[in-house]
């Protein structure tokens, strides 16, 4: 069993990535990151970069309404 990874987007808790063979799956813990639960990503740092994206998407979205 490998060490946890925190994933946290602008100082805020995003989810926790666990190796899961030879890849890492994403355990989400607040919204909006729910939508990548359960996600496989080859490295630790794609699963954060999808992270920021997903909330970059939100952010955008909730400036145009």
């Amino acid at each position: 069993m490998s060490d946890p990874f925190i994933v946290e987007i602008w100082g805020e808790p995003a989810g926790v990535v666990l190796r899961d063979g030879n890849a890492f799956r994403f355990h989400a813990t607040a919204r909006p990151f729910f939508e990548l639960d359960g996600t496989q990503f080859t490295t630790p740092g794609h699963a954060r970069l999808a992270a920021a994206r997903l909330s970059a998407s939100r952010v955008g979205a909730a400036a145009r309404a």
